[in-house]
């Protein structure tokens, strides 16, 4: 049987979610008491999915490992989220968001779900607004735009620098509303270690209280993951630092196909790294590319005199200045998307234009927007990300350029899944950046936000009921059956194998060195003899890992290192396939650049003879190498070209 099944209904674009939900199949009110939702993940696409879902009338169990969802990730997401509103009265449209983001993907997502993804865009604002989201407003009383990387209108809703929290906080309080009435169970410090599959369906996990070690199997009529992505796989990232991949790694090790793992994104505005112990970057909101203009110095001896710390980036005089990206990229200037301005930022520093000690940051100065809108203004509309960016800096960005370089940021690779958001398994569904689906090889600023809630709030809680209505026959499970103590054993065991090994290095110390092969061979540019030689690197580490890793503590206890040795084994895993599938993407694309396919301007260089398709990885067994399917991507609206922000 064919492991691909898009599931695309037919029909025009503009008409086919419309026709899907026209003639899906329903789950009555009294039936939908009788099935049982596990949603994995309480950012914005887990916890408006179970809030969403529990409202319906299912029965939701949620999970997160941290002590509370309003704890997720989703809270660190500053700049904004993408609507297509046209408020600012400047040409959006549904059609153009959907064209702007197949676009900034480099062609390689798929047009239906990123025509619905554009349609539904507006019923979020609503939604939010009615939960009472403290949006940005005009003078007038309506709401405020500001623009993003790869449009050329205005269409990015946002509340200050804080965007993702106030989100969050909406969606937390429609998911408290339901725990309140009794249709979810919450269950905090609780990790997902396993997925159940009965009879070739997702029917439950099995969960690992953190607090205590107890294994503790949970049983459902689906499965629902929401769980985010996998950027931590470089160590340094934007992303929180308990952020992992195990929940979706092992469902793609029993079952469901991975799609386009080697697609993650490098944030073009972070603070540069400032030392060898530092565990995390932290980002900076693309929302200041609107104000802020990125230069790095025009003579070399200036860089060099920078880099020294002779001088400071007030010191050179504005003929002096190169500002690259209005130079290169004029209609769209610093508001290019994230992988082009990340590519021009690593060629300025490369070429020894880099401006602090390391040679490894540009500048983002706001001296031409203070001095043409006033401090005030800027304070109003950015004040906290100043405020954060002086703290761990001790430069005060009103008076200094503040200095920026790339840094690991999203992955728009994740579980494969069809239109209806389900997975290879029957049941199993991903939502949020734990799936493929929306952003192709690149994603555009503010448009997490966007699909999280898409998924959780307006599209879920549509195609899950496709699956669940065959399902209302179903009793609930049982967990002291085979197929639960067989997963559970799995665990046990891997548990067990990793405490036995009583070795010399920390989790840290290999996740560290993880990291550094990651960076230096499937980071910002990526060439065949570097990929071969990270193959080769991985194989190597993870030996290490298996026979050298120490983990201090007791397996029944609260372990945090045994917590992150459990993901580390993941990683490790992880990198192999994400190199596996950049080796075999034979061009360059997005955030995926290989440095022999390029244009003679420098930029990505498509094939799309032969890869214009979705890289979707089986698992096969321990020791053998995933098998590749391919689902060809079809554009019937959109006129595939090279793309062009000049």
């Amino acid at each position: 049987m064919d492991k691909i099944q898009s599931r695309i209904p037919e029909g025009p674009l503009a008409e086919k979610w419309s026709n899907f939900k026209s003639n899906q199949n329903l789950v009555n009110p009294a039936n939908k008491r009788k099935l049982d939702v596990i949603v994995i993940g309480t950012g914005l696409a887990g916890a408006s999915a179970a809030a969403s879902l529990a409202e319906m009338g299912f029965k939701v169990k949620s999970f997160c490992y941290q002590d509370s969802p309003r704890r997720a990730h989703s809270i660190a997401a500053q700049g904004g989220i993408n609507a297509a509103k046209n408020y600012q009265n400047d040409g959006d449209s549904i059609y153009r968001l959907f064209f702007d983001t197949v676009k900034g993907g480099d062609y390689r997502s798929r047009e239906a779900n990123v025509y619905r993804l554009a349609e539904v865009s507006n019923n979020i604002i609503d939604q939010c607004v009615a939960q009472g989201v403290p949006f940005a407003r005009e003078y007038g009383g309506t709401l405020d735009n500001r623009s993003f990387g790869g449009a050329l209108v205005s269409r990015t809703f946002y509340a200050r620098g804080q965007t993702g929290q106030q989100l969050l906080l909406g969606a937390y309080q429609a998911l408290n509303r339901q725990i309140k009435k009794g249709n979810v169970e919450m269950y905090p410090r609780m990790e997902m270690y396993n997925l159940v599959v009965i009879d070739g369906k997702a029917r439950g996990i099995i969960g690992r209280d953190v607090i205590t070690g107890k294994l503790e199997r949970f049983s459902a009529h689906a499965v629902v993951l929401a769980s985010g992505g996998y950027g931590n796989v470089f160590f340094l990232s934007t992303m929180a630092m308990g952020a992992n991949a195990s929940a979706a790694w092992q469902c793609f090790k029993k079952g469901a196909l991975f799609g386009n793992p080697c697609f993650v994104q490098i944030h073009p505005t972070c603070i540069p790294v400032h030392g060898e112990y530092q565990s995390k970057l932290t980002l900076m909101s693309e929302s200041l590319r609107n104000d802020g203009r990125i230069w790095v110095p025009k003579k070399k001896e200036d860089a060099e005199r920078l880099q020294r710390g002779e001088i400071t980036g007030m010191d050179i005089p504005e003929e002096d200045r190169d500002y690259y990206l209005e130079r290169r990229y004029p209609a769209f200037g610093n508001l290019v998307p994230r992988d082009v301005a990340s590519r021009a930022a690593k060629e300025r520093c490369d070429a020894g234009f880099g401006v602090n000690s390391t040679g490894l940051a540009v500048f983002l100065d706001f001296k031409d927007a203070i001095e043409r809108l006033g401090k005030d203004v800027i304070e109003a509309k950015y004040g906290n990300l100043f405020q954060m960016y002086e703290k761990i800096t001790d430069d005060n960005p009103y008076e200094v350029p503040m200095m920026i370089y790339p840094a690991i940021h999203y992955s728009m690779g994740g579980i494969w899944v069809d239109y209806e958001l389900q997975t290879s398994i029957p049941g199993l569904f991903a939502i949020g950046e734990s799936n493929f689906s929306d952003h192709g090889a690149n994603r555009l600023g503010a448009s997490a936000l966007m699909q999280g809630l898409a998924d959780g709030y307006f599209v879920l809680p549509y195609t899950i009921q496709n699956f669940l209505a065959h399902e209302i026959n179903t009793p609930r499970f049982k967990t002291d059956i085979p197929e639960f103590e067989a997963a559970e054993k799995e665990v046990q065991e891997q548990l067990e194998k990793l405490m036995a090994v009583k070795g010399t290095k920390s989790v840290d110390t290999l996740h560290k060195h993880l990291g550094r092969i990651m960076w230096e061979y499937v980071g910002m540019a990526r060439n065949r003899d570097g990929l071969m030689k990270a193959r080769k690197e991985l194989k190597m580490l993870k030996q290490e890992f298996w026979t050298d890793v120490k983990i201090p503590g007791n397996l029944d206890d609260l372990n945090p290192e045994l917590q992150k040795a459990s993901r580390l084994a993941d990683f490790l895993e992880l990198g192999e396939l994400m190199t596996m599938d950049a080796l075999n993407r034979e061009e360059s694309c997005g955030g995926h650049f290989r440095e022999e396919y390029k244009t003679d301007e420098g930029e990505a260089l498509r094939n799309d003879k032969d890869f214009t398709y979705v890289a979707a990885w089986e698992y096969k067994e321990e020791g053998k190498d995933p098998e590749l399917h391919r689902e060809p991507l079809i554009f019937e609206n959109i006129e595939v070209k090279q793309r062009n922000y000049k």
